[in-house]
């Protein structure tokens, strides 16, 4: 009985030896992998890739293809940005953040305006009242006529001699006479029979 058990125990450390001996395989590693010491690649296996097989890499951590010679990134770069190195995405203009995923309008956007990417292409979305390629142009929906500019949304700069919301009110510096309209900055248009540059004159009947 007592030998019996002796044979029990040792059996016992025989298998507790295999499986520590077990734990010296690369880790990751499937049961059956196959790693030859004489194998060759070529091209040779790059980012510290080892030539497994012949003309074939187990590729480290971060890298992939069959040289290993393609960086991944997790998640992958986005809007069309390349992967340099595991982690780093190299980012194309209008886009930045670690995946690219961030978009950046060249100088921002003004008035309100949203940076966001339409057709993998950074731009400003603009408030209904304003445009540009940064929102910096305001939008006067009435117009400026006789050369005012839009200043802000509805709002115009007039010209010299005119007034009103789309600078279309000629001024005249001294009033029209007898019923006459300031048509242009001091000028008039006058009612018959009357004439002149304030419609002063009046006709004679002939």
């Amino acid at each position: 009985m007592g030998g019996f058990a002796l044979l029990l125990f040792a059996s016992s450390v025989a298998l507790v030896g295999v499986c520590s001996g077990g734990s010296d395989a690369p880790r990751g590693v499937a049961v059956g992998f196959v790693f030859d010491l004489k194998a060759k690649c070529e091209p040779p296996c790059e980012h510290a890739g080892v030539c497994i097989r012949n003309n074939t890499c187990r590729c480290s951590r971060g890298y992939e293809g069959e040289t290993c010679q393609y960086a991944n990134c997790y998640p992958k770069c986005k809007n069309g940005g390349v992967c340099l190195r595991p982690g780093k995405c190299r980012c194309p203009p209008g886009f930045g953040g670690k995946y690219c995923h961030k978009v950046r309008c060249d100088g921002g956007c003004w008035n309100g305006g949203e940076c966001t990417a339409v057709n993998g292409v950074a731009k400003c979305i603009c408030p209904s009242s304003w445009a540009g390629s940064k929102c910096q142009e305001a939008i006067c929906p009435q117009g400026c006529r006789n050369g005012g500019i839009c200043m802000a949304p509805g709002i115009c700069s007039c010209p010299v001699g005119w007034l009103g919301g789309a600078c279309h009110t000629a001024v005249c510096g001294r009033p029209c006479l007898h019923g006459g309209k300031c048509i242009s900055p001091n000028k008039c248009r006058c009612r018959h029979p009357f004439s002149g540059p304030r419609c002063e004159e009046r006709k004679k009947p002939h």
